[in-house]
């Protein structure tokens, strides 16, 4: 007696099983470096809500909010101006450190006070600088070549459905 469902055949008969794809370190460690860090957030919130009270760590945590929205509404005003300025000149935009300002604001806004710390770290030139130049670093790096981040989307991967990776070059006509 038959259910109506196909029988299938096992993958020895058939076909050979594809190896599954090495999972990367990142898909495997992020979600562990995210759990740590939600514990160690709570954590210092109860020390400090111990240490002083609720309405007072309340009363941080809103201050912070407030701080890393005026610091990103800064920096997105001086980014813009920035853009405008470099378009009226017909140059390439200069960054100064806005990426990192707003990046330093969006960690103010997060509650908690490791991500506050890190925010208000990131909102000073000397270390702007020091994380701008080795995330700089590591994009060339990344890139494999000399030169600026657009040499770096110049190559391109195609995965083909079989799984093989075929390299290649974008190449633009300019006319």
């Amino acid at each position: 007696m038959t259910t109506g469902s196909p029988i299938r055949a096992y993958p020895t008969d058939a076909q050979p099983r594809r190896p599954q794809p090495r999972r990367s370190r990142l898909r495997t460690f992020l979600p562990l470096g995210l759990a740590a860090w939600l514990v160690l957030e709570i954590w210092l919130l109860t020390v400090v809500a111990g240490a002083t009270s609720g309405p007072v760590v309340l009363l941080i945590l809103v201050a912070g909010f407030v701080l890393g929205g005026v610091v990103i509404k800064r920096a997105g005003r001086r980014a813009f101006q920035n853009l405008n300025e470099a378009l009226q000149r017909g140059s390439a935009p200069r960054s100064g450190g806005n990426g990192l300002m707003m990046l330093g604001g969006l960690l103010l806004m997060i509650p908690g006070f490791a991500s506050d710390a890190i925010g208000l770290l990131l909102l000073l030139p000397p270390v702007q600088k020091a994380v701008g130049g080795f995330g700089e670093r590591k994009l060339r790096e990344a890139a494999g070549t000399p030169g600026t981040l657009g040499d770096a989307f110049q190559q391109a991967r195609i995965h083909r459905p079989d799984g093989k990776v075929v390299q290649g070059e974008v190449i633009r006509d300019e006319q």
